[in-house]
Protein backbone atom coordinates (compact mmCIF):
# COMPACT_ATOMS: atom_id res chain seq x y z
CA UNK A 1 0.00 0.00 0.00
CA UNK A 2 2.74 2.24 1.13
CA UNK A 3 4.64 1.50 -2.17
CA UNK A 4 1.47 2.79 -4.35
CA UNK A 5 1.39 5.66 -2.62
CA UNK A 6 4.98 5.97 -3.03
CA UNK A 7 4.75 5.70 -7.33
CA UNK A 8 1.36 7.85 -7.50
CA UNK A 9 3.58 10.11 -5.25
CA UNK A 10 6.44 10.16 -7.87
CA UNK A 11 4.17 10.05 -10.73
CA UNK A 12 2.46 13.28 -9.88
CA UNK A 13 6.12 15.32 -9.39
CA UNK A 14 6.52 13.76 -12.70
CA UNK A 15 3.60 15.18 -14.34
CA UNK A 16 3.55 18.17 -12.42
CA UNK A 17 7.38 18.82 -13.54
CA UNK A 18 6.61 17.75 -17.55
CA UNK A 19 3.44 20.28 -16.54
CA UNK A 20 5.81 23.26 -15.48
CA UNK A 21 8.41 22.61 -18.40
CA UNK A 22 5.96 22.73 -20.84
CA UNK A 23 6.52 25.97 -22.53
CA UNK A 24 4.00 29.39 -22.40
CA UNK A 25 2.26 29.31 -25.91
CA UNK A 26 2.06 32.90 -27.38
CA UNK A 27 -0.65 32.79 -30.47
CA UNK A 28 0.17 35.83 -32.91
CA UNK A 29 -1.80 36.19 -35.30
CA UNK A 30 -1.71 39.06 -38.49
CA UNK A 31 -3.28 39.43 -41.77
CA UNK A 32 -0.49 40.73 -44.15
CA UNK A 33 2.19 38.12 -45.55
CA UNK A 34 5.00 37.16 -44.15
CA UNK A 35 7.43 39.47 -46.08
CA UNK A 36 5.89 42.56 -45.00
CA UNK A 37 7.68 44.72 -42.50
CA UNK A 38 5.21 43.61 -40.39
CA UNK A 39 5.74 39.94 -41.14
CA UNK A 40 9.37 40.46 -41.00
CA UNK A 41 8.97 42.00 -37.46
CA UNK A 42 6.82 39.29 -35.96
CA UNK A 43 9.05 36.37 -36.80
CA UNK A 44 12.27 38.41 -35.51
CA UNK A 45 10.44 38.97 -32.51
CA UNK A 46 9.39 35.10 -32.24
CA UNK A 47 13.62 34.55 -32.55
CA UNK A 48 14.33 36.79 -29.80
CA UNK A 49 11.13 35.79 -27.01
CA UNK A 50 12.49 32.08 -27.73
CA UNK A 51 16.21 33.00 -27.33
CA UNK A 52 15.36 35.18 -23.84
CA UNK A 53 13.53 32.80 -22.36
CA UNK A 54 15.49 29.70 -23.32
CA UNK A 55 12.46 28.16 -24.87
CA UNK A 56 10.49 28.44 -22.37
CA UNK A 57 8.34 30.80 -24.68
CA UNK A 58 6.81 29.51 -27.70
CA UNK A 59 5.56 32.16 -30.11
CA UNK A 60 3.28 30.32 -32.80
CA UNK A 61 2.66 32.70 -35.75
CA UNK A 62 -0.58 33.17 -38.19
CA UNK A 63 0.33 35.80 -41.03
CA UNK A 64 -2.17 36.58 -44.09
CA UNK A 65 -4.91 36.18 -41.67
CA UNK A 66 -4.89 32.69 -41.37
CA UNK A 67 -7.13 32.44 -38.01
CA UNK A 68 -9.06 35.58 -38.33
CA UNK A 69 -10.02 38.24 -40.71
CA UNK A 70 -9.54 42.27 -39.72
CA UNK A 71 -12.94 42.34 -37.68
CA UNK A 72 -12.19 39.33 -36.03
CA UNK A 73 -9.21 39.71 -34.75
CA UNK A 74 -9.34 41.93 -31.83
CA UNK A 75 -12.57 40.34 -30.52
CA UNK A 76 -10.66 36.73 -30.67
CA UNK A 77 -7.81 38.95 -27.89
CA UNK A 78 -10.10 40.45 -25.90
CA UNK A 79 -11.36 36.17 -25.63
CA UNK A 80 -8.51 34.89 -25.28
CA UNK A 81 -8.45 32.71 -28.52
CA UNK A 82 -5.13 34.35 -29.18
CA UNK A 83 -2.28 36.09 -27.58
CA UNK A 84 -0.85 38.92 -29.53
CA UNK A 85 -1.30 40.73 -32.54
CA UNK A 86 -0.42 44.15 -34.33
CA UNK A 87 -3.50 45.35 -35.98
CA UNK A 88 -3.49 48.94 -37.96
CA UNK A 89 -4.11 51.93 -35.23
CA UNK A 90 -7.10 52.48 -37.21
CA UNK A 91 -8.97 49.26 -35.44
CA UNK A 92 -9.41 51.05 -32.13
CA UNK A 93 -11.56 53.14 -33.61
CA UNK A 94 -14.47 50.78 -34.11
CA UNK A 95 -13.60 49.18 -30.15
CA UNK A 96 -14.03 52.48 -28.46
CA UNK A 97 -10.77 54.23 -28.10
CA UNK A 98 -11.48 56.49 -30.93
CA UNK A 99 -8.76 58.73 -30.04
CA UNK A 100 -6.44 56.51 -31.88
CA UNK A 101 -7.46 57.26 -35.24
CA UNK A 102 -5.79 60.64 -34.85
CA UNK A 103 -2.84 58.52 -36.75
CA UNK A 104 -5.12 58.25 -39.95
CA UNK A 105 -5.51 62.03 -40.48
CA UNK A 106 -4.71 63.26 -43.88
CA UNK A 107 -1.26 64.85 -43.76
CA UNK A 108 -1.03 64.93 -40.10
CA UNK A 109 2.39 63.65 -39.91
CA UNK A 110 4.96 65.61 -42.17
CA UNK A 111 7.51 63.25 -41.63
CA UNK A 112 9.07 60.38 -39.72
CA UNK A 113 10.71 61.90 -37.14
CA UNK A 114 7.44 64.18 -36.10
CA UNK A 115 5.72 60.43 -36.44
CA UNK A 116 8.06 59.28 -34.29
CA UNK A 117 8.40 62.42 -31.52
CA UNK A 118 4.07 61.32 -31.22
CA UNK A 119 4.60 57.78 -30.85
CA UNK A 120 7.51 57.24 -28.41
CA UNK A 121 6.24 60.75 -26.38
CA UNK A 122 4.04 61.11 -24.00
CA UNK A 123 1.00 61.15 -26.39
CA UNK A 124 1.63 57.67 -27.67
CA UNK A 125 2.26 56.20 -24.53
CA UNK A 126 -0.71 57.78 -23.30
CA UNK A 127 -2.76 56.33 -26.45
CA UNK A 128 -1.76 53.03 -25.02
CA UNK A 129 -2.78 52.90 -21.50
CA UNK A 130 -5.93 54.01 -22.67
CA UNK A 131 -6.50 50.57 -23.95
CA UNK A 132 -6.02 48.90 -20.45
CA UNK A 133 -9.96 49.19 -19.83
CA UNK A 134 -10.73 47.20 -23.03
CA UNK A 135 -8.09 43.89 -21.46
CA UNK A 136 -5.62 45.48 -23.63
CA UNK A 137 -1.73 45.97 -22.85
CA UNK A 138 -0.12 47.72 -25.53
CA UNK A 139 3.39 47.14 -26.26
CA UNK A 140 4.94 49.16 -28.92
CA UNK A 141 4.17 51.24 -32.03
CA UNK A 142 5.39 49.27 -35.54
CA UNK A 143 6.17 51.45 -38.89
CA UNK A 144 4.46 50.57 -42.11
CA UNK A 145 5.12 54.04 -43.57
CA UNK A 146 3.26 56.47 -45.86
CA UNK A 147 0.14 55.91 -48.40
CA UNK A 148 -0.23 55.98 -51.76
CA UNK A 149 -3.39 55.80 -54.03
CA UNK A 150 -4.32 53.58 -56.29
CA UNK A 151 -7.16 53.51 -59.22
CA UNK A 152 -7.40 52.36 -62.34
CA UNK A 153 -7.87 55.65 -63.69
CA UNK A 154 -4.89 58.66 -63.28
CA UNK A 155 -5.51 60.63 -59.40
CA UNK A 156 -2.96 63.74 -60.13
CA UNK A 157 -5.84 66.17 -58.46
CA UNK A 158 -8.47 66.01 -55.91
CA UNK A 159 -10.97 66.28 -58.14
CA UNK A 160 -9.87 62.78 -59.70
CA UNK A 161 -11.75 61.42 -56.98
CA UNK A 162 -15.25 61.95 -57.64
CA UNK A 163 -17.91 59.15 -58.08
CA UNK A 164 -14.79 56.15 -57.41
CA UNK A 165 -15.76 53.44 -55.19
CA UNK A 166 -12.33 53.69 -52.87
CA UNK A 167 -11.62 50.71 -50.31
CA UNK A 168 -10.95 51.76 -46.78
CA UNK A 169 -10.06 50.19 -43.67
CA UNK A 170 -13.11 50.71 -40.87
CA UNK A 171 -12.53 53.95 -40.09
CA UNK A 172 -14.93 57.72 -39.27
CA UNK A 173 -11.62 59.13 -40.33
CA UNK A 174 -10.83 57.22 -43.15
CA UNK A 175 -14.60 57.47 -44.62
CA UNK A 176 -14.24 61.48 -44.26
CA UNK A 177 -11.36 62.03 -46.69
CA UNK A 178 -12.45 59.90 -49.18
CA UNK A 179 -15.63 61.19 -49.31
CA UNK A 180 -13.84 65.01 -48.75
CA UNK A 181 -12.25 63.89 -52.12
CA UNK A 182 -15.71 63.17 -53.71
CA UNK A 183 -15.26 59.13 -53.54
CA UNK A 184 -17.59 56.60 -51.77
CA UNK A 185 -15.43 54.84 -49.41
CA UNK A 186 -15.95 51.31 -49.38
CA UNK A 187 -15.23 49.18 -45.71
CA UNK A 188 -13.25 46.00 -47.15
CA UNK A 189 -11.20 43.59 -45.19
CA UNK A 190 -7.46 43.25 -45.71
CA UNK A 191 -7.72 40.14 -47.19
CA UNK A 192 -10.83 40.61 -49.83
CA UNK A 193 -9.12 43.64 -51.11
CA UNK A 194 -7.34 42.17 -54.27
CA UNK A 195 -10.68 40.35 -55.52
CA UNK A 196 -12.98 43.47 -55.19
CA UNK A 197 -9.91 45.47 -57.52
CA UNK A 198 -9.90 42.76 -59.60
CA UNK A 199 -13.62 42.08 -60.04
CA UNK A 200 -14.09 45.82 -59.82
CA UNK A 201 -16.34 46.22 -56.53
CA UNK A 202 -13.95 48.93 -55.88
CA UNK A 203 -12.19 51.18 -58.36
CA UNK A 204 -9.12 52.14 -55.93
CA UNK A 205 -7.57 51.57 -52.63
CA UNK A 206 -4.60 53.37 -50.54
CA UNK A 207 -2.09 51.45 -49.14
CA UNK A 208 1.82 51.80 -48.10
CA UNK A 209 3.91 50.48 -51.35
CA UNK A 210 4.72 47.19 -49.05
CA UNK A 211 1.30 46.10 -48.44
CA UNK A 212 0.36 46.99 -52.14
CA UNK A 213 2.68 44.65 -53.83
CA UNK A 214 3.05 41.90 -51.33
CA UNK A 215 -0.86 41.14 -51.57
CA UNK A 216 -0.57 41.76 -55.56
CA UNK A 217 -2.94 44.63 -55.95
CA UNK A 218 -0.17 46.52 -58.55
CA UNK A 219 -1.12 43.42 -61.10
CA UNK A 220 -4.95 45.30 -60.78
CA UNK A 221 -4.58 48.48 -60.29
CA UNK A 222 -3.19 50.71 -63.78
CA UNK A 223 -2.55 53.93 -61.50
CA UNK A 224 -0.37 54.69 -58.16
CA UNK A 225 -0.03 58.34 -56.98
CA UNK A 226 2.70 58.72 -55.09
CA UNK A 227 0.70 61.25 -52.43
CA UNK A 228 2.34 60.41 -48.60
CA UNK A 229 -1.13 61.34 -47.23
CA UNK A 230 -1.99 59.05 -44.69
CA UNK A 231 0.25 57.11 -42.56
CA UNK A 232 -0.10 53.22 -41.53
CA UNK A 233 1.32 52.06 -38.39
CA UNK A 234 0.60 49.40 -35.95
CA UNK A 235 0.18 48.55 -32.13
CA UNK A 236 1.49 45.81 -30.82
CA UNK A 237 -0.81 44.62 -28.28
CA UNK A 238 -1.21 41.65 -25.97
CA UNK A 239 -4.23 40.22 -24.41
CA UNK A 240 -4.20 41.81 -20.77
CA UNK A 241 -4.82 39.02 -18.99
CA UNK A 242 -2.54 36.60 -20.38
CA UNK A 243 -0.02 39.41 -19.71
CA UNK A 244 -0.01 40.19 -16.46
CA UNK A 245 -0.32 36.57 -15.38
CA UNK A 246 3.15 35.81 -16.66
CA UNK A 247 6.13 35.24 -14.55
CA UNK A 248 7.90 38.63 -14.04
CA UNK A 249 11.00 37.22 -15.49
CA UNK A 250 9.31 36.27 -18.71
CA UNK A 251 7.82 39.56 -18.67
CA UNK A 252 10.63 41.33 -18.95
CA UNK A 253 12.33 39.06 -21.27
CA UNK A 254 9.45 39.34 -23.80
CA UNK A 255 9.62 43.08 -23.08
CA UNK A 256 13.03 43.34 -24.34
CA UNK A 257 12.49 40.95 -27.36
CA UNK A 258 9.95 43.29 -28.25
CA UNK A 259 12.04 46.81 -27.92
CA UNK A 260 14.65 44.84 -30.53
CA UNK A 261 12.10 43.62 -32.68
CA UNK A 262 10.57 46.91 -32.92
CA UNK A 263 14.15 48.60 -33.29
CA UNK A 264 14.57 46.00 -36.14
CA UNK A 265 10.57 46.84 -37.79
CA UNK A 266 11.81 50.74 -38.02
CA UNK A 267 14.63 49.97 -39.66
CA UNK A 268 13.54 47.64 -42.48
CA UNK A 269 10.14 50.05 -43.15
CA UNK A 270 11.19 52.70 -45.05
CA UNK A 271 13.59 50.39 -47.25
CA UNK A 272 10.82 47.90 -47.95
CA UNK A 273 8.41 50.41 -49.36
CA UNK A 274 11.32 52.11 -51.15
CA UNK A 275 12.00 48.60 -52.60
CA UNK A 276 8.26 47.66 -53.19
CA UNK A 277 7.53 50.64 -55.04
CA UNK A 278 11.13 49.49 -57.12
CA UNK A 279 9.36 46.15 -57.92
CA UNK A 280 5.90 47.79 -58.92
CA UNK A 281 7.64 49.75 -61.29
CA UNK A 282 9.61 47.32 -62.75
CA UNK A 283 6.37 44.58 -63.38
CA UNK A 284 5.20 47.41 -65.62
CA UNK A 285 1.39 47.01 -64.81
CA UNK A 286 1.43 49.97 -63.24
CA UNK A 287 1.89 53.74 -64.09
CA UNK A 288 3.69 55.49 -61.17
CA UNK A 289 3.00 59.52 -60.73
CA UNK A 290 4.96 61.25 -58.17
CA UNK A 291 2.70 64.86 -56.92
CA UNK A 292 4.87 67.92 -57.47
CA UNK A 293 5.51 69.84 -54.29
CA UNK A 294 2.60 72.40 -55.47
CA UNK A 295 0.37 69.18 -56.33
CA UNK A 296 0.71 68.25 -52.81
CA UNK A 297 0.27 71.32 -51.54
CA UNK A 298 -3.20 71.27 -53.09
CA UNK A 299 -4.37 68.02 -51.74
CA UNK A 300 -3.10 69.28 -48.49
CA UNK A 301 -4.83 72.28 -48.05
CA UNK A 302 -8.04 69.83 -49.64
CA UNK A 303 -7.87 67.24 -46.81
CA UNK A 304 -7.21 69.75 -44.05
CA UNK A 305 -11.00 70.37 -43.42
CA UNK A 306 -11.14 66.61 -42.10
CA UNK A 307 -8.41 67.74 -39.25
CA UNK A 308 -11.47 69.94 -38.02
CA UNK A 309 -14.48 67.42 -38.61
CA UNK A 310 -12.80 65.36 -36.90
CA UNK A 311 -12.48 67.52 -33.39
CA UNK A 312 -15.55 66.07 -31.79
CA UNK A 313 -15.05 62.38 -32.37
CA UNK A 314 -10.72 62.32 -31.61
CA UNK A 315 -10.53 65.43 -29.62
CA UNK A 316 -9.71 69.39 -30.36
CA UNK A 317 -6.95 69.05 -27.84
CA UNK A 318 -5.34 65.80 -28.80
CA UNK A 319 -5.38 67.06 -32.68
CA UNK A 320 -3.45 69.82 -31.82
CA UNK A 321 -1.13 68.80 -28.99
CA UNK A 322 0.02 66.46 -32.37
CA UNK A 323 0.26 68.81 -34.72
CA UNK A 324 2.71 70.60 -31.91
CA UNK A 325 4.68 67.79 -31.36
CA UNK A 326 4.74 67.58 -35.39
CA UNK A 327 5.61 71.16 -35.71
CA UNK A 328 8.96 70.72 -33.93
Amino acid sequence: MKLKATLAALCAVASFSAFAQAPIVIKFSHVVATDTPKGQAAERFKQLAEKATNGRVKVELYPNSQLYKDKEELEALQLGAVQMLAPSLAKFGPLGVKEFEAFDLPYIFPSKTALYNVTEGPIGKGLLKKLESKGITGLAYWDNGFKVMSANKPLRTTADFKGLKMRIQSSKVLDAQMRTLGANPQVLAFSEVYQALQTGVVDGTENPPSNMYTQKMHEVQKHVTVSNHGYLGYAVIVNKKFWDGLPADIRTALETAMRDATTFEKAIAQRDNDLAMEAIKKAGKTEIYNLSAKEQAEWRKALLPVQKDMEGRIGKDLIQAINKEAAK
